[in-house]
């Protein structure tokens, strides 16, 4: 069994817990490819012990069964990115705090890896959008599992997002911005500028402005067979466009489209997890303080 491993810059306090996951796969015999950013974190003489090979992103990971992603949302983010059009199954373990992808944490690590390697989890498959434009923004990386956002790049006034559903004018958005997420992506950047938290398999993108001017404004939920369009125009002539975590400035002539991109995500979902039960526990849902 072959497994990738990607993770961010850890600390001397968090050597420890990355050593414990590298015993288990160890002891598993496996065979273990850490990617390039990740390896150069692994120089301490605690990890010499360890055998390991090492890929670079862009590298074809097809021949992988299972890729860890180690730190937190973000991190999971990058290791998309990692896997691609492969379709591995991403597994990732939270060494951060809120953690709605990687949810995992450091202290049900040991049992959870006893599951993986029981072959007690099911594929959760998670839907991406694609950005289009006449511009060469993101390569070969353009698409999401979060979110797509247009935002302005100061803090100049507000900008104007015109936006079409299939061709159809849906409005002008004076705000200091727009996000389109998807489901897996409703629980963040959409959720904090009051979006609605949306099912992971239920076929949808939500379009929520950010900060808009006109109060009667509000997020909108659209079938994500839907091509949405923007045309953008403002004060300032630079925008920012992002893609989960990877931006790039554009100006107002660029045109943009997102839709559903023709390619999913896999992920890790042990038995006994729900996406309900990640809801309560990172929302602190059902907690009263009288109690």
């Amino acid at each position: 069994m072959k497994v990738g491993v990607h993770g961010k810059d850890f600390t001397r306090q968090s050597a420890p817990f990355i050593e414990r996951i590298l015993d288990t796969l160890t002891r598993q015999k496996i065979d273990i490819v850490v990617s390039s950013r990740f390896q150069k974190n692994l120089r301490l003489s605690q990890f010499r012990k360890y055998k390991f090979k090492t890929y670079e992103p862009g590298d074809n990971l097809k021949n992988l069964h299972l890729f860890f992603s180690l730190g937190g949302d973000g991190t999971l983010l990058e290791s998309v990115t990692h896997i691609g059009k492969t379709g591995v199954p991403i597994f990732g373990i939270n060494t951060g705090r809120l953690g709605f992808l990687a949810t995992v944490s450091r202290e049900e690590m040991e049992g959870a890896m006893e599951m993986i390697f029981s072959n007690e989890y099911s594929i959760d498959e998670r839907a991406l959008l694609r950005l289009d434009t006449d511009q060469d923004l993101f390569s070969d990386f353009n698409f999401a599992l979060n979110d797509f956002t247009l935002v302005k790049k100061d803090s100049s006034s507000m900008i104007t997002v015109h936006t079409f559903i299939d061709g159809e004018f849906l409005n002008s958005y004076w705000a200091d911005g727009i996000i389109v997420a998807t489901p897996t992506g409703s629980t963040g950047y959409s959720l904090s500028c009051g979006g609605p938290l949306v099912f992971p398999n239920s076929g949808n993108f939500v379009i929520t402005p950010v900060s808009p001017h006109n109060l009667t404004v509000r997020p909108m939920v659209v079938p994500d067979h839907a091509e949405i369009t923007f045309r953008v125009e403002g004060r300032s002539k630079k925008f920012l466009v992002s893609l989960d975590s990877r931006m790039a400035t554009v100006d107002e002539s660029v045109k943009l489209k997102v839709k559903k991109a023709n390619l999913k995500v896999n992920l890790v979902q042990l038995k006994g997890h729900h996406y309900f039960k990640t809801l309560r526990q990172k929302l602190n849902w059902g907690l009263d303080i009288r109690n």
